[in-house]
């Protein structure tokens, strides 16, 4: 189990007049304090792990949590961003003296301009809001997490989000163009904007993936793309896990960069299947889903080079789509695959590491060795194209014992991505999760360096503070 900061007690002990003073600062039902009404707040998609918070304040504009951020700042109030919870690695997780910042009331549209390639949105906009703003013009937004219908812009940037189609047109990074970003002294700032490559520092990168630990991020400006003329994809079956790796290994090598390129085991397809019903092979021990987008030409070209490269490791079926409507059916099961795998298992940990694809193979092996040295199953889905490994480990959260050993297990798999040339995550973030696991992979001296940032934009440490960084060697937080 994870350890939390000590409360402070002086903030305990001012509970309800810190609620009162906070719903002067956003009136009428814009402040959550009773206990009841904080159960929904009290953890994330990481569920494993509760903590109720201080209070929960849900602002409709800028302005209210710059307010907010600065009585926080001036009572020594800590603070925790969230978005639509969707934090698989518990980013959002409250702490128990702790104001939760919820953005999902900021949903507003504000500009779209099809001529410059951009839209400006507030943080609570959902991921597949931004595209269906768009879609109507020929346009969308290209990031695309499993959770796109319900998170949150706003943590997509703190998380630095990916998503299947990351492959070809990157995580949100590589489509995000400025932000307003308010610092814990309630200063509002504008980071870049509706253009390209501004000059000066590259704060822009410095705070995308910083998982609310510099900041707030309230208005997001991200880049929109045309759509492509249509994209099909095709399903690769194979007779062994680490022969599908290897497939995906020669696939990149071969300068052929299809839009996704997805990976699934036979557990995760057998559950996928009976969920479902799109036609998978349930005799496949592994199987890969492969979209590429373009001209009817420039599909039938890309498809029969990834089929003729898939043949090559004696593949069990190829598939490939005829009509948009196969190609849906063969996504089908993917996008639902985390509600599948929970219809098998009473509880899972969905871990996030990111390795070589040239590992892909040997990682896959060891993970597999793994399973049935510590008895718990695992089901792979992720995204094999650029090595983000999603194992679903098993388990049964009213089992301490078997709780205790799917945490080690998945600590076990993330030091793995490290020894390989990977790191702890792709694109859920380090949270609470792999917190402690930070020491795997940066030195002592790479870590201070990392507190020093933290440090300059928040010197009370009272932004998401128990995330990210070992408690220990953090100053500014006693640990419990």
């Amino acid at each position: 189990m994870i350890r939390q900061p000590a409360p402070k007690p002086q903030i305990l002990a001012r509970r309800e007049a810190i609620i009162a003073d906070l719903k002067r600062i956003v009136p009428g039902d814009g402040v959550i304090g009773e206990p009841l009404r904080l159960k929904p707040y009290e953890t994330d998609g990481l569920s494993a792990y509760r903590q109720p918070p201080l209070a929960v304040v849900l602002p409709r504009r800028t302005e209210e949590v710059a307010e907010v951020l600065r009585y926080c700042h001036a009572n020594g109030i800590r603070v925790v961003p969230r978005g639509a919870g969707t934090s698989l690695s518990g980013g959002a997780l409250p702490l128990e003296d702790a104001v939760v910042i919820g953005l999902m009331r900021m949903n507003r549209i504000l500009d779209v301009s099809f001529e410059d390639r951009f839209a400006v949105v507030e943080a609570g906009v959902t991921n597949i809001g931004i595209t269906k703003a768009v879609e109507g013009e020929g346009f969308f937004y290209a990031p695309d997490p499993s959770s796109q219908l319900a998170c949150m812009i706003g943590g997509n940037v703190m998380m630095n989000s990916g998503g299947a189609h990351c492959l070809k047109y990157g995580v949100t990074a590589n489509n995000l163009l400025g932000v307003k970003f308010v610092t814990i002294e309630g200063e509002v700032v504008d980071i870049g904007g509706d253009y390209l490559d501004g000059a000066g520092y590259d704060w822009l990168g410095l705070i995308t993936g910083s998982e609310g630990q510099l900041g707030i991020v309230t208005e997001v400006t991200v880049r929109i793309l045309r759509q492509a003329e249509g994209a099909r994809a095709m399903l690769a079956a194979f007779k062994a896990t680490d022969i599908a790796g290897a497939a995906v290994d020669a696939i990149i090598a071969s300068g052929v960069i299809p839009v996704a390129l997805e990976f699934m085991d036979r557990p995760c397809i057998h559950a996928c299947e009976a969920f479902a019903k799109a036609g998978y092979p349930l005799e496949a021990e592994a199987m890969l889903i492969i979209e590429v987008e373009g001209s009817q030409a420039e599909q039938d070209f890309l498809l029969g080079k990834i089929a003729d490269i898939c043949r090559r490791f004696d593949p069990i079926s190829l598939k490939v789509a005829e009509s948009a409507e196969q190609s849906m059916a063969i996504w089908k099961g993917r996008k639902g695959a985390f509600g599948a795998v929970g219809r098998i298992s009473p509880d899972y940990l969905c871990m996030d590491g990111t390795i070589p694809t040239g590992e892909l193979p040997h990682v896959l092996r060891r993970i597999a060795e793994m399973s049935a040295e510590c008895g718990l199953q695992v089901a792979n889905v992720f995204h094999a194209g650029d090595g983000n490994l999603h194992p679903l480990i098993m388990f049964d959260a009213n089992d301490p014992a078997s709780f205790a050993k799917a945490e080690k297990f998945g600590a076990d798999i993330l030091k793995l991505c490290v020894e390989v040339g990977g790191c702890l995550t792709g694109e859920h973030g380090v949270g609470v999760e792999k917190r402690d696991l930070m020491t795997v992979q940066f030195q002592p001296h790479e870590l201070a360096l990392q507190r020093a940032v933290k440090s300059a934009f928040d010197p009370d440490w009272l932004l998401n503070p128990s995330k990210v960084f070992p408690l220990e060697g953090n100053p500014a937080l006693e640990a419990a």
